[in-house]
């Protein structure tokens, strides 16, 4: 109600500006000067000024966790071998909304362009209409900053996710003797010979090598930090070493997390008709995460509601009701925004709330154009 005051406050005071400064031209004889809505059979002439009416659009920023979920190589023998429970078993992509942001944006409107011809040598204050934000010119600065790159630098986990499987060696060498069958004169002898067979482990092996590490890894921080041995270095760096391996040979069992954000952008262009409805602006799912389609996504709603507080322009100025009125040709038209609520919801619960000013759900009024243009 406020934000709506301060905008009445500072609209009024423009128009009632324009008034007075005008008044004293010649708005009581025949006028060379037509304002009409451009289509149709109305063409732009050499001379004329066009002009357009703003709309809302609004630029709506989702932020989106992205979390990664790996096994690790041993996540079978993570209970037996080294007492963890409920460690990641399958790999798992998670999305989880984080934030939803918002801000307003002023367009033209491509249904209410306007053309303002005379004849005559014209004085205009349109200006004054365009800095007061009630119209547009045809080359707002407003597109210079609208667009979005969604082309991101993936922030995904970059090598090898297990460098390290914890083994001291993956490969048994077995020495076997062997016996090679040699005649010597009329009678034949073995000849004993050594053979190596190698054989790769077992993930079962692997894992039994990779527990055993990190129970001494365990084993001699406890000792270090006791007091109870003086091989390793009596400092930091060690038991930060010790923790880091730790950490590694950990995830062997447990498995590997990290996550990233995202960030999603959506323009959204209120129309008239959605006022007190609700119309689905996304659709989110935990595996996928933004969607502009519903296959497999929950719908996210959103909701305006206006609060009509322009009605109360009926006492002051009267707008284009009938047809009649907009047959006149010496009027300027303009648009007074309202102020409307917006909540955006998934289900009972709602992820954004605001009050905004919407052009659309506000009134399109009419003036004099003799009040604010002259000869």
């Amino acid at each position: 109600m406020n934000d709506m005051k301060r905008s009445l406050f500072i609209i009024f005071p423009a128009l009632m500006a324009f008034a007075y400064g005008c008044t004293s031209m010649s708005k009581n004889a025949d006028s060379d000067i037509v304002v009409l809505p451009l289509g149709g059979d109305v063409k732009v002439t050499e001379g004329s000024i066009v002009y357009a009416l703003p709309q809302t659009v609004f630029e709506i920023d989702i932020a989106a966790e992205k979390m990664i979920e790996v096994p690790g190589p041993y996540a079978a023998y993570a209970g037996e071998m080294i007492g963890l429970d409920n460690v990641i078993k399958d790999e798992n992509e998670i999305w989880t909304l984080t934030d939803i942001s918002m801000r307003s944006v002023e367009e033209l409107d491509p249904r209410q362009f306007y053309v303002i011809q005379g004849t005559t040598l014209m004085q205009t204050n349109l200006l004054k209409l365009k800095e007061s934000g009630l119209v547009l010119d045809i080359n707002p600065d407003i597109y210079l900053g609208s667009g979005q790159s969604h082309i991101r630098e993936s922030s995904e986990y970059n090598g090898l996710l297990f460098p390290d499987r914890g083994a001291n060696e993956y490969v048994l060498t077995r020495t076997d003797t062997a016996y090679r069958i040699v005649k010597a004169d009329t009678a034949f002898i073995r000849v004993p010979y050594l053979v190596q067979m190698k054989k790769g482990m077992t993930v079962a092996q692997e894992a039994r090598e990779a527990a055993d590490r990190l129970l001494e890894l365990r084993e001699g921080r406890h000792m270090i930090l006791t007091g109870e041995t003086n091989i390793f270095p009596q400092d930091g760096a060690a038991i930060d070493e010790i923790n880091r391996l730790e950490r590694e040979y950990t995830s062997l069992f447990a498995g590997k997390t990290w996550s990233e954000i995202r960030h999603f952008r959506i323009w959204f262009i209120p129309d008239p008709d959605m006022a007190g409805e609700k119309s689905v602006l996304f659709y989110f799912s935990e595996t996928d995460g933004v969607k502009t389609s519903g296959q497999g996504g929950k719908p996210v709603y959103i909701e305006l509601v206006p609060s009509g507080k322009t009605r109360e322009l009926n006492l002051v100025v009267q707008p284009a009701t009938s047809q009649k009125d907009l047959v006149v040709s010496d009027r300027l038209y303009y648009r007074v925004p309202d102020v409307a609520r917006i909540d955006i919801t998934s289900g009972d619960e709602i992820l954004y709330t605001a009050r905004k000013l919407v052009y659309q759900f506000g009134n399109t009024v009419v003036l004099p154009s003799n009040f604010i243009i002259g000869r």
